[in-house]
């Protein structure tokens, strides 16, 4: 709900009921005052007839004047001369320069809780208010407390819709400047502009839900919920089952009707993870559903149709699988209309002082911990040169174990539950001559520091203890990429 358009229809419908209010009691102006319970002053909302823009300018204390006592009291008052009233206070009449002569004033309520007041002056004729004059203006106040309480209602709906966008938001956060996450990225936003299967090939914890939920809240079915499942949770007879539901009286257990993940992601998106592990007669049911665009329910004869966005992910080598005869070419196809591949943390050392600020801010936020806690200078380095053969999923988890064991003021290398990364056997061999030897520690030299560096090379000469200058030599004499 657009809020500025909400804020214009509610002003022109609260300026309506008051208008009407005037003309059905003939009186010649009238008003609507809401109260500010910061403050407890009325301001005047609405505004009729002569001096009506003069009027805006003016607040009124709470128990001040006639709508300043109906507003504290919660009581009516009908006043048919002002100048033999007490709780008649001319200060407004007289600066807008209007002799008020009768006045009939009403409370505005949402559940007994005053929110401002109601109020007509005079009548057109001269005659006095009267009682069948201010009975009439207890419906119209009833009338505009209720469009006000239904614009409070919207409002507090449309905040709690904002907050959980905010808190999904949240949940698909992703983190990282690296380029070949980036180029990922980038493709799959041109990925969610159509309706392609896509399939997602990564390492276990790289974020590959993450990128199904980019794909799917940028693309034309973002207003409907992405449907989720592991095909690796559950063995064949269950997944069929929560795939594509089954009627009551299937089988044992089955005591009423079950829809299944397809028939709800209708109109949607379907994720399908770790599809590589779903075994070979459930890829030949997937096939089929997919080829005809039709199933039925375990136990019923009903042929349903829908509409659904297949993604697809795997930690698998799924050209291995199909070699292996363990995932059918044919499902491959349909799935793999488009592949995305995400990059391992060790391929991303660029990305993990930006994801662990995200993580100590994210976890330290939940623990109550005062900002900022900051990572040593060693700790960052230990982070750096490890592997994270867990990925993000790892990453995340070290930093929330050195955030619970830690100070709370500063991680340092003994708080990562991490072990010294395993030094690769160097490819030196006996028989080398000493120039080949040297030559070939030089290229390992070189290229580890490189690859530890995500291909930084001033940072990398830093770390060597070279000019940038010579280190770019190097890397040409060596001919390294």
């Amino acid at each position: 709900m657009d809020s500025s358009i909400e804020k214009i229809d509610i002003d022109k419908h609260l300026e309506l009921v008051i208008e009407t209010a005037v003309n059905i009691t003939k009186a010649k102006a009238g008003s609507l005052l809401l109260l500010n319970p910061k403050t407890e002053k009325l301001f005047f909302k609405i505004a009729t007839g002569e001096g009506a823009k003069k009027i805006k300018k003016f607040e009124i204390e709470l128990g001040q004047g006639i709508a300043g006592t109906v507003a504290k009291t919660g009581k009516s008052i009908l006043s048919g001369d002002v100048s033999k009233d007490k709780n008649w206070n001319k200060t407004i009449s007289e600066a807008i320069g209007y002799r008020t002569h009768s006045i009939a004033c009403v409370p505005m309520k949402i559940k007994n809780r005053i929110i401002g007041v109601v109020e007509i002056i005079d009548k057109t004729d001269n005659s006095v208010l009267d009682e069948n004059n201010l009975e009439i203006l207890s419906h119209f106040a009833d009338l505009a407390a209720k469009s006000i309480e239904d614009v409070q209602n919207a409002q507090v709906i449309q905040q709690e819709n904002e907050a959980l966008k905010e808190k999904l938001s949240d949940k698909h956060q992703i983190i990282g400047n690296n380029k070949d996450f980036i180029l990922v990225i980038n493709q799959a936003k041109k990925v969610a502009k159509s309706k392609a299967s896509t399939m997602i090939l990564g390492e276990s914890g790289t974020g590959k839900e993450l990128i199904a939920a980019l794909i799917h809240n940028e693309g034309s079915r973002k207003n409907r919920e992405m449907v989720i499942i592991n095909c690796a949770a559950l063995p064949d007879t269950l997944l069929e089952a929560e795939l594509f539901g089954y009627e009551k009286g299937a089988y044992t257990g089955a005591i009423q009707r079950k829809i299944g993940k397809f028939e709800l992601a209708n109109k949607s998106t379907i994720f399908l993870d770790e599809i590589a592990e779903m075994k070979p007669e459930m890829q030949a049911k997937m096939l089929r559903v997919l080829q005809e665009g039709v199933f039925s329910r375990i136990g019923g004869n009903t042929s349903i149709k829908v509409d659904v966005r297949i993604i697809s992910a795997t930690n698998k080598n799924i050209i291995e699988e199909i070699e292996k005869g363990n995932f059918r070419e044919d499902l491959y196809f349909r799935l793999n209309v488009v592949q995305l591949k995400l990059p391992p943390l060790r391929e991303r050392k660029d990305d993990i002082a930006l994801l662990s600020d995200y993580f100590i801010e994210k976890y330290a936020h939940e623990m109550d911990y005062a900002l900022p806690v900051k990572i040593s200078k060693d700790a960052l380095e230990k982070m750096t040169v490890y592997t994270w053969p867990g990925n993000i999923r790892e990453l995340a988890n070290a930093i929330e174990r050195a955030l619970v064991m830690g100070s709370g003021k500063e991680i340092v290398p003994e708080d990562l539950p991490i072990k010294s990364i395993n030094k690769k056997r160097t490819s030196l061999e006996f028989g080398l001559t000493l120039k080949d030897a040297i030559r070939k520690f030089k290229e390992e030299f070189i290229s580890l520091n490189l690859i530890n560096t995500s291909n930084n090379k001033t940072k990398a000469a830093k770390i060597m203890g070279i000019q940038r200058t010579y280190l770019s030599r190097l890397i040409a004499k060596y001919d390294l990429k």
